[in-house]
């Protein structure tokens, strides 16, 4: 198999591309990315077989090129409202199949759309798999099989804290400049209006909006709304689904200044690429050592969860699913993994349905948390 990994010398990609590396059925790893001489060097520490490619996302033609020949692309280019829908159409042009780490909304919609284009090309397309969305969907079809009738789910991920998923590669990080397509991709989620699943309906809100959850063994906490694709993927897939969001969680400090930034962008006082910036001169450590002592007493969710509300035997059920352990690499490899792993499953047919998918709609739970699990460090190990 020859894959290629698109932004393979990012902080997502190179975790992705590593692992892949392992895999006997790749033949050729082509790390491909817009900084030529990271990919390079990152190339190098792999196996043999890997090889750099410096190519721009926005040029079609190249892209075109490049995925000619390949298998599979694996997409890491962020953020994925501005190169999602162009880097999906050039693989299914080229006939490759496509996995990527979308995590913004509108563009997931377009590329839902693009689903028969892709089977009559004989494609198969997963768009989101990472760990949210991606891990996230799977524990929510987990939580939701546990209840005769689903009336709400929550998909959350955590900000800061020992257990936060949102860490980084810190080698990939002295390499880079600016703030990251992670960080511009959030607060283009916190500014504006997001779709959410109500009633029965899609309804575009305002982000940020804070609401208390109570989660089985954890305790009542806070989350903030924010734009992501479990909110209208799930819904697509389960509509008996009254109303489905995504929410985030963290210190109260930390989104009383996401709130501001906001308003800010709102207002037009900010560009989501200015508020971006910001962030990522504030880390979250900094924010939270400021913390009063209300706020070092919040509940603090798990990383990564879904909570499910519905009626089980007659009767009122809430349902939460996490995961005990995550890939080590914080966010790069929370992210980059679950990614590796739908790779192998696509290759060995588990993944067999053509066109394009979110994670809930290609692939079992069940079948990818037990491929999942060796990459993942146990609670209680080191």
């Amino acid at each position: 198999m020859r894959v290629v990994a698109l932004g393979g010398a990012g902080d997502m990609g190179r975790v992705a591309a590593r692992a892949a590396c392992d895999f006997g059925f790749v033949e050729e790893l082509i790390v491909a990315d817009l900084d030529g001489e990271a990919a390079k060097r990152f190339a190098a520490s792999l196996a043999p077989t890997a090889r750099a490619v410096e190519v721009d996302v926005a040029d079609g033609a190249a892209l075109r090129q490049l995925f000619e020949g390949a298998d599979v692309v694996l997409n890491t280019v962020g953020p994925f409202y501005r190169f999602g829908v162009p880097v999906l159409e050039a693989a299914i042009d080229s006939g490759c199949h496509y996995l990527d780490i979308n995590d913004d909304w509108e563009p997931t919609l377009d590329m839902l759309a693009m689903s028969d284009r892709a089977e009559a090309a004989g494609v198969t397309a997963i768009v989101g798999m990472g760990a949210s969305p991606g891990i996230s969907n799977l524990l929510a079809v987990r939580a939701m099989r546990d209840l005769d009738r689903v009336d709400e789910v929550l998909t959350c991920w955590t900000i800061g804290g020992e257990d936060s998923l949102t860490g980084g590669d810190e080698e990939q990080a002295e390499e880079n400049s600016g703030p990251s397509a992670a960080i511009v991709h959030w607060m283009h989620q916190c500014s504006g209006e997001i779709r959410i699943w109500d009633d029965g309906g899609f309804v575009d809100v305002r982000p940020v909006v804070a609401r208390d959850i109570e989660v089985p063994f954890v305790g009542t906490g806070r989350g903030w709304s924010v734009g992501h694709p479990e909110a209208v993927t799930l819904p697509l897939t389960f509509p008996e689904i009254r109303h489905c969001v995504n929410l985030m969680s963290g210190p109260s400090q930390m989104m009383d200044v996401v709130v501001q930034l906001r308003d800010a962008i709102d207002a037009g006082e900010l560009t989501v690429e200015q508020a971006a910036e910001f962030v990522s001169g504030v880390a979250p450590d900094e924010l939270m050592a400021e913390a009063d002592s209300a706020a070092s007493a919040e509940i603090e969710f798990p990383p990564l969860f879904a909570l499910v509300s519905g009626e089980l035997d007659g009767s009122p059920r809430r349902m939460a699913a996490t995961i005990l352990g995550a890939p080590d690499g914080g966010m790069g490899g929370a992210t980059g993994i679950p990614l590796a792993v739908a790779l192998e499953l696509l290759d060995s047919g588990v993944i067999d349905r053509r066109g394009v998918f979110a994670p809930e709609g290609a692939i079992e739970p069940d079948v990818f948390f037990e491929a999942l699990a060796p990459y993942c460090r146990a609670p209680d190990e080191p």
